[in-house]
Formats: C-alpha cells, structure tokens, sequence
C-alpha cells in the first residue's frame, strides 16, 4: 500500500487511540496519590512513538514488557499488569 492508502484505511483509528491515551493520561494526573511504576513504562513506551527506528511497535512493546529471565518464586496477583513490575528483594 501507498502512504495515502495506509492514512486513508488507519489514520481515524490512530486518532481515536491517541485521543485515549492522552484522556487516560489527563485522568491519571488529575487523581490523588502516587503512580506505580506502570506510569513510568507507559512513558518509556510513548518515548518510541516519536523516534525514527524502524520497528516502532517492538521498541514500545519492550518498554512495556517484563524482561528478566528468572521466574519469580511466586505470583502475587493473578493476572498481567502491562508493565514490569519492581522485583521483591
């Protein structure tokens, strides 16, 4: 597809996303209390939207992605959270 075909398909779609990203973002910052470290990958994701690398799904995927290798010993919830979260010492 042409530049104009990939726009004329995905761009109302990408628009939409990005407007809820940003009034999730809004909602976030008018809340009381401190953000967990879900916040902060959030912001490290949106750091590859704006970058010229050439695969820009996988440098936010990363951000967004627990990466260590080891297993934790037990699991404290029982579903994903999004993000990696800190390690118990």
């Amino acid at each position: 597809m042409t530049r104009q075909q990939v726009l004329d398909l995905y761009f109302m779609e990408a628009r939409s996303k990005v407007l809820d990203l940003a009034a999730f973002l809004d909602r976030v910052d008018r809340a009381e209390g401190e953000a967990d470290f879900r916040l902060q990958a959030l912001k490290e994701g949106m750091k590859g939207l704006n970058s010229r690398v050439a695969d820009r799904a996988e440098s936010v995927l990363l951000a967004l992605s627990d990466q260590s290798l080891d297993p934790i010993p037990v699991a404290t919830t029982k579903a994903a959270c999004g993000a990696n979260p800190p390690r118990p010492a």
